[in-house]
C-alpha cells in the first residue's frame, strides 16, 4: 500500500476515533477529516464532488433531502400521533408486545421501500407512541433500525449495495426475493429474540399509563385533514415511484425529491418552517463520511483490503462465500456498506467469471449482500440509515451514543452472519441448490 494510503487510514482511524469516543461532535469530525483529505492531496475535489465512485453521493443526498421534507409535512398533520395510538391499542400498552407490531411493520416496509425512508417515516411514530405509555424510546428506535437494516436485505431496492450488486451481477428483483428472503425471514425471528433479552429492563409495562392511552381516539389527534389527504396522496405515487423507478428510468432521489417540492407547494406551508425540519447536521455528516471513504478509494486502501480477502480463499468457493459473509460485514462495520460493495464487487466479477459463472458461483453474490446487509447493524456509521435514526434520536433528545449502538448492534451482527454463513453452506455446497 502507498504512503498515500497509509495517510488516508490514519486519517480515517483519528477522525474514527473521535466519533467513537463521543470526543467530538460527530459532524464536526466527519466534516473535519473530510477537509483533512482534501487539504493533503488525499482525495481532489473531481473526485470528492463529482465523481460517482468516490465522491458524495448526491442520489442520497437528495433522496434523505425529499423524504425528510415529505415527513415534516406530514408531522402538521397528526398522523404520527393517530398512528402511535393505533399502534398502542394493537399492542394493549404491552411495551414488547409493540416492539414486535414496529419490528415487523419496519422490516416489510424497508424491504418494499428502503432502509432510510423507512426510518424517517417510523421513528417519529415510534418516539410518540413510546411517550404515551412512559417506556423509554432509544431500545424501540434501535430495535427499528436493526429490523430495517436486515428487512432490506430481502430485497433489490430495499438495501442501496443490493442495487449495486444486482447492476454488476444482472440479478432481478425475483432473484433476491428467492435466494435472499427465507433466512431474512428467519433472521427476523432472532431479531425479536435478542430484543426481549437486550432490552428486557426497558420493557416494563404501566398500567397506569396504559388506561389513558387506550381512552384516547385516533381521530382526534389528526389536526390537519386536507393536508393529510394531500400528503397521502403524494406519498402514495412516490412509494409507486420508487418500486417502478427501473420501468420509469428515474432515480429514487429524483422521485423523493420531486415529492416534496410538489407538497411543499400545495400545503400552503411556510417554506422556511418546513425546511428548518430537514436534518441539515445528518447530510453534513453524510457529506464528510462520502469525501472520506472516496480518499480510501482513491488511494487504493479498499481495493487493497478486497483483493487480499479474495486471494487469500482463491478458487475455494465455500472459503469465499464465507469470507465475504464476515468480511462484507467488517467492512462495512468500519467504512460504509456502500463504498464497501462499490469496491468488491468488481473483484466478485472476476472470482465468478473464473469459477464457472453464475451457474457454479453465484452464491458470491449473495455472500456479498448478506455481509453488507448485516453487517450494516454493527456501528453507527456502516449503513445511512443509522446515521438518520442517530440524527432523528438526537433531535428528539434520546441521544444514541456510538458505543450505546455499537453494544447492542455488534452482539446481533455477530449472531446473523454467523446464522448467514451457516445459510448459505447449507443451501448451496450441502443439499446443492442452485446458486
Amino acid at each position: 500500500m502507498t504512503t498515500a494510503g497509509w495517510l488516508a487510514v490514519a486519517v480515517f482511524a483519528v477522525v474514527y476515533a473521535l466519533i467513537a469516543t463521543d470526543r467530538v461532535d460527530r459532524v464536526a469530525a466527519s466534516v473535519g477529516g473530510a477537509v483533512l483529505m482534501l487539504a493533503v492531496g488525499l482525495t481532489g475535489t473531481q473526485e470528492a464532488f463529482f465523481s460517482t465512485d468516490t465522491g458524495i453521493d448526491w442520489r442520497v443526498i437528495f433522496l434523505l433531502i425529499g423524504m425528510m421534507i415529505i415527513v415534516s409535512v406530514l408531522s402538521r398533520t397528526g398522523v404520527f400521533e393517530y398512528l402511535a395510538i393505533w399502534s398502542a391499542k394493537r399492542a394493549r400498552g404491552r411495551p414488547y408486545r409493540l416492539m414486535v407490531i414496529l419490528v415487523l411493520i419496519t422490516a416489510a416496509a424497508s424491504a418494499l421501500l428502503d432502509n432510510v425512508t423507512t426510518v424517517l417515516l417510523v421513528a417519529p411514530v415510534t418516539i410518540s407512541v413510546c411517550r404515551q405509555l412512559g417506556a423509554p424510546v432509544v431500545p424501540f428506535l434501535l430495535a427499528e433500525v436493526f429490523a430495517a437494516n436486515i428487512g432490506g436485505t430481502a430485497t433489490l431496492i430495499g438495501d442501496p449495495p443490493n442495487i449495486i450488486i444486482a447492476a454488476r451481477a444482472g440479478l432481478s428483483f425475483n432473484a433476491f426475493l428467492v435466494h435472499l428472503a427465507p433466512l431474512v425471514i428467519v433472521l427476523l425471528g432472532v431479531l425479536l429474540l435478542i430484543c426481549r433479552v437486550i432490552f428486557r429492563s426497558a420493557l416494563t409495562y404501566h398500567p397506569e399509563r396504559v388506561g389513558a392511552v387506550l381512552a384516547l381516539r385516533e381521530r382526534d389527534a389528526i389536526r390537519d385533514p386536507r393536508l393529510l389527504l394531500l400528503s397521502g396522496i403524494v406519498l402514495a405515487f412516490v412509494l409507486a415511484g420508487f418500486g417502478l423507478h427501473t420501468i420509469l428510468h428515474l432515480e429514487p432521489a429524483v422521485i423523493a425529491l420531486t415529492g416534496g417540492v410538489v407538497l411543499l407547494g400545495v400545503s400552503r406551508l411556510e417554506t422556511a418552517s418546513v425546511m428548518r425540519d430537514v436534518e441539515w447536521p445528518t447530510l453534513a455528516f453524510f457529506a464528510g463520511l462520502f469525501i472520506m471513504v472516496g480518499a480510501l478509494v482513491d488511494t487504493g486502501v479498499i481495493q487493497v483490503v478486497g483483493t487480499f480477502a479474495t486471494d487469500a480463499v482463491g478458487d475455494n468457493l465455500l472459503g469465499a462465500s464465507l469470507t465475504l459473509i464476515g468480511g462484507g460485514a467488517l467492512m462495512s462495520a468500519l467504512v460504509d456498506n456502500i463504498p464497501s460493495v462499490t469496491a468488491v464487487s468488481p473483484i466478485i466479477e472476476q472470482l465468478v467469471a473464473a469459477n464457472g459463472g453464475m451457474e457454479q458461483a453465484g452464491m458470491l453474490w449473495w455472500s456479498l449482500a448478506l455481509g453488507a446487509g448485516l453487517g450494516s447493524n454493527a456501528t453507527v456509521i456502516a449503513a445511512a440509515s443509522n446515521v438518520v435514526m442517530v440524527g432523528l434520536a438526537q433531535r428528539a433528545g434520546e441521544p444514541i451514543s456510538f458505543w450505546r449502538f455499537t453494544r447492542d448492534g455488534l452482539l446481533l451482527t455477530i449472531v446473523t452472519i454467523v446464522l448467514a454463513g451457516l445459510y448459505v453452506w447449507l443451501r448451496y455446497f450441502v443439499l446443492g441448490g442452485a446458486p
